[in-house]
């Protein structure tokens, strides 16, 4: 069995963040300081949605759980692919709203983010594609992790997420450019 630490997830994600924005910076041999602060939020983003995704709260502890890794229980992988199946399958109504809220709020950032962050994500279409893949690439590295299951619902809204996230992006673009006109 192998554990990983929420504390330890994070740490690794930030080293490897800061020595791919090092190797960037040495190759441009140059920092955009504005880049950077934009590229702070993709940051943030993808930190908040690891801490969720993979490391739970412990209802009845309070604590966050470790991830844990066990070859003979991690194989078949725990996969659900049949849309809507399992999401109304919750002890309660507090706890379904709890899921479908979350799993589609986590996501409304990203939405947000993604476009700004790339600008070749310049479209509805384009940023929910990305965010969707997003969220299966989350699906997919939950596959070998006891405590995870990988779930179509959880993808649908995730995506959800996005494209709410986009539509808010979108709405501020939309106001910046009447209030800009209107100034003019």
């Amino acid at each position: 069995m192998f554990e990983i630490s929420f504390p330890a997830a994070e740490w690794t994600f930030t080293a490897v963040w800061l020595l791919v924005r090092i190797v960037i910076w040495l190759k441009q041999k140059s920092i955009d300081w504005k880049r950077e602060a934009v590229l702070a939020l993709m940051y943030i983003n993808l930190a908040v949605i690891i801490r969720f995704v993979f490391f739970p709260r412990d209802l009845a502890g309070g604590r966050v759980q470790p991830l844990v890794f066990e070859a003979a229980s991690a194989f078949p992988p725990r996969v659900n692919l049949v849309p809507l199946i399992r999401l109304f399958r919750y002890g309660s109504v507090r706890d379904i709203v709890w899921n479908v809220a979350g799993n589609t709020a986590m996501f409304v950032p990203s939405g947000i983010v993604l476009p700004v962050v790339y600008r070749r994500l310049d479209s509805f279409r384009k940023t929910v594609a990305a965010g969707a893949l997003l969220s299966l690439s989350i699906e997919i590295l939950q596959l070998p992790f006891l405590s995870r299951a990988s779930d179509i619902d959880d993808l649908i809204l995730n995506t959800l997420g996005t494209a709410v996230g986009y539509g808010i992006y979108a709405a501020f673009r939309c106001l910046k450019r009447q209030k800009r006109e209107h100034s003019v």
